[in-house]
């Protein structure tokens, strides 16, 4: 028996021979290798280590993957200016597989309790992935290849995500750490943003500009704000869906000083990356989401409170003309007029869908409108008139039938929550979050009238684990922080 200082140690396996030789033929092969490929080559395998070490961390514990697809999700679209060529919005899918790869193989011994995703907003995420299943047959539809890229944010990603929160991300702790580490990402959001609003786009974004971003992205030769975001309207409706959520946050945290000032710092910095990014219709978020957030407290007081505030933002963009020498005020402003010419380009671009559209009940086919269909099917009709907005988007690649289908599934969902929130939960803290989840949701949904928010990243992935926690709730009202649900 070997005595407490004569224990092995993790060192000593290189004092067997067979450890020592395969050490030198690995370092002579990395050698050989980079020698031949160059340093890429080399960088690339030693990449290989820390991607290894994550794969083996998720299937030791799949909760690990959940937390990196999560935070990947924000990074993926705008690190494709840093590393061009590279498809790093199929990290997303990656991470997806992955997860449900552990989860199989920790199946096998009975650690899964897969009867946890046995829910009706499972249910509702498939009957609409089987809907873009469906429209592979659509004899409208030009692309196959736009279909497989394009049904991803679509569908699959609401299908995928959604199960994993029931069944390996479901602790009351899992809130909180979702919401902690989606307050550091939209800090860090905000921060780069500011960085580019005042120091200026670093030199890949500045290349991505000239390569045609600044068509939308420089107006009036003002710069909109994009931080690492895929664009300017993802990262202003991103920045607002954070705003409400972590305002109502602050607003009733009443346990601990510190995090209720991370709240309120982040939903300031929010607000403020969400207007820097000079998109107006992202205001819409935070205004929708706290008109819901007023009806769902059945108190006279914080619908008086919300009320006031709510007519205040509305008559100063509306009825003022208080800042507007300030460019990100006189953009947010412009929001507001019934008469702005951009509105009036989407308007008669909706006449024109909707004249092509009435004979086509399930639409052109998924990914033959937008950026999508500009790529792979260019001449078409649908790819050059711009949808600008979610659900045109929808209604021109899916039809009405599409359409119908998919508001009600985001309706249900808000509905059903809310009247949960109102009737059913008793614990203050649950009910909080889950009013400002629903709220951000709600905010969402209105601004994706406008502008093509829901399904992006990294929207698409936070608005999917929001629908699943909402219809945790009631297991977590009754759940201690520690308990894990059972099947």
């Amino acid at each position: 028996m070997r005595g407490l200082f004569e224990s092995r140690t993790g060192a000593d396996v290189f004092t067997r021979p067979l450890a020592i030789v395969s050490l030198i033929i690995a370092t002579l092969l990395l050698g050989y290798l980079i020698a031949k490929g160059g340093i890429v080559i080399g960088v690339a395998i030693l990449a290989l280590i820390p991607f290894s070490i994550y794969i083996y961390l998720i299937f030791d514990n799949p909760r690990a993957g959940i937390i990196g697809l999560f935070i990947f999700n924000f990074f993926a679209l705008g690190a494709g200016r840093y590393i061009p060529g590279v498809p790093l919005g199929l990290g997303v899918d990656a991470h997806l597989i992955i997860i449900y790869l552990s989860l199989f193989a920790k199946s096998f011994s009975g650690e899964v309790s897969w009867d946890n995703a046995k829910r009706e907003i499972v249910l509702l995420a498939a009957i609409w992935y089987l809907y873009a299943i469906f429209q592979l047959v659509n004899p409208e539809a030009v692309s196959r290849a736009a279909w497989f890229y394009a049904m991803r944010g679509v569908s699959l990603y609401m299908l995928l995500t959604i199960p994993l929160v029931f069944i390996i991300f479901n602790k009351r702790r899992d809130l909180s750490l979702f919401f902690l580490i989606w307050g550091i990402l939209s800090l860090l959001g905000t921060l780069k943003g500011v960085m580019q609003k005042f120091i200026g786009p670093d030199p890949w974004e500045q290349a991505w500009l000239n390569a045609g971003g600044e068509l939308t992205h420089i107006l009036f030769g003002k710069l909109r704000v994009f931080s690492f975001f895929s664009d300017a309207g993802q990262f202003g409706g991103a920045q607002g869906h954070a705003g409400i959520v972590f305002l109502i946050l602050a607003y009733h945290e009443k346990r601990s000083r510190m995090l209720r000032l991370f709240y309120g710092f982040v939903a300031i910095l929010a607000i403020y990356g969400m207007m820097i990014s000079g998109t107006r219709g992202s205001i819409a978020v935070p205004l929708a989401g706290l008109v819901l957030y007023i009806v769902l407290q059945k108190n006279i007081k914080a619908i008086v409170a919300g009320g006031v505030i709510g007519v205040a933002v509305l008559y100063f963009f509306m009825f003022t003309s208080i800042g507007q020498g300030n460019y990100t005020i006189n953009r947010m402003r412009s929001a507001f007029n019934p008469q702005d010419a951009s509105l009036m380009v989407r308007v008669e671009n909706q006449r024109r869908l909707k004249s092509y559209m009435a004979s086509r009940p399930f639409g052109g086919g998924i990914g033959s409108a937008g950026n999508w269909g500009m790529r792979f099917s260019p001449n078409t009709f649908l790819a050059q008139t711009p949808t600008d907005s979610w659900y045109v988007m929808i209604w021109a690649e899916q039809g009405i039938v599409g359409l119908i289908l998919h508001l009600f599934i985001l309706f249900y969902i808000v509905i059903k929550s809310s009247y949960i929130i109102m009737f059913k939960i008793r614990d203050a803290d649950i009910n909080a979050k889950m009013s400002a989840l629903v709220a951000g949701l709600f905010g969402v949904m209105v601004a994706s009238y406008a502008n093509g928010v829901l399904g992006q990243m990294p929207t698409g992935i936070i608005i999917y684990m929001s629908m699943a926690f909402l219809f945790l709730s009631k297991e977590m009202d009754n759940q201690s922080s520690d308990k894990l649900l059972t099947s």
